[in-house]
């Protein structure tokens, strides 16, 4: 159900550059699907993205096959620098989403001729 849903929900941006908040996501599902009620449609957006915080911040791993992976990595406790005085400083262990995209994703946006991918398509 939830792979089903994400496959409704790949809509292209057009302007390279520009990012989509949740209410341009709902908006845009709401036009493609005109059956489903925009609160509908609300409603199932945050529940996936509650369900995936949830699932990160209990230390899972995401996984949605085709799109990406959502993790989570522990940066270990270490001795900074206080960039005004010099002065050593303890910065505490701290945990942070990472995100890797999946394989299909990686060939959507390396497409050959589209102007914003590699030129061999390995996205390197």
């Amino acid at each position: 159900m939830l792979e089903r849903f994400l496959a409704m929900a790949a809509i292209s941006v057009p302007i390279w550059g520009k990012g989509m908040i949740k209410s341009e996501l709902v908006a845009r599902l709401t036009a493609r699907y005109p059956h489903l009620y925009h609160r509908d449609v609300e409603r199932i957006v945050s529940t996936v993205l509650d369900q995936v915080t949830k699932a990160l911040s209990e230390g899972h791993r995401v996984e949605l096959r085709g799109f990406g992976a959502f993790s989570v990595k522990v940066r270990p406790s270490r001795m900074g620098r206080n960039p005004r005085t010099g002065e050593p400083v303890e910065v505490d262990e701290k945990r942070a989403p990472f995100f890797r995209t999946g394989k299909e994703l990686r060939e959507r946006l390396n497409i050959n001729g589209s102007g914003h991918g590699s030129e061999n398509g390995s996205g390197s």
